[in-house]
């Protein structure tokens, strides 16, 4: 077996049949999960390729290149894969998460304010717990904003410190 670099993107192997990194995720598994998670098609994927750099950290790429590859960045950090549950980042939910039908959480001007900012909210949701895409009316539309840890009736803010807005 292969193992993980840290200063190499790998593409994912399509399926298990193909991994050569133990633990590593598979192109099948990152569908399955977005499916799964929030009714996002494998065809939303379709012209992106997946791939690994150092461990855990999924990024997705609209292009071809060979793998693997020695560089800083290649497309977009998609997932966090290593810890118990799986996390998308805020990059891939503002550009996939309006394909979500599920476990999409509306917030209010006022929620969507505080959300931005970093606060803790408890809103008013019966889905289910975890990762959720949290998403504000706008233009008649819902629009992903980023992504939300929900547990115990609050719902935690997973804006990076860094883009936090006061609006």
């Amino acid at each position: 077996m292969s193992e993980n670099v840290g200063d190499r993107f790998d593409r994912l192997p399509a399926t298990e049949d193909e991994r050569t990194v133990e633990g590593r995720p598979t192109r099948r598994a990152v569908l399955e999960w977005f499916e799964e998670r929030f009714d996002i098609g494998p065809s939303v994927f379709e012209a992106y390729s997946f791939w690994e750099r150092g461990s855990g950290k999924i990024w997705a790429f609209r292009g071809e290149v060979e793998s693997p590859i020695e560089i800083q960045g290649l497309g977009m950090t998609a997932l966090r894969t290593r810890g118990e549950h799986w996390k998308p980042t805020l990059e891939a939910v503002q550009r996939f998460g309006g394909h979500a039908t599920k476990n999409c959480l509306a917030l209010t001007d006022d929620q969507a304010a505080r959300f931005f900012a970093g606060e803790d909210l408890e809103p008013d949701w019966d889905g289910d717990w975890g990762y959720l895409i949290v998403t504000r009316e706008i233009a008649g539309e819902q629009e992903p904003l980023g992504v939300g840890l929900y547990t115990y009736g609050e719902l935690q803010s997973m804006v990076p410190k860094g883009r936090q807005r006061e609006l």
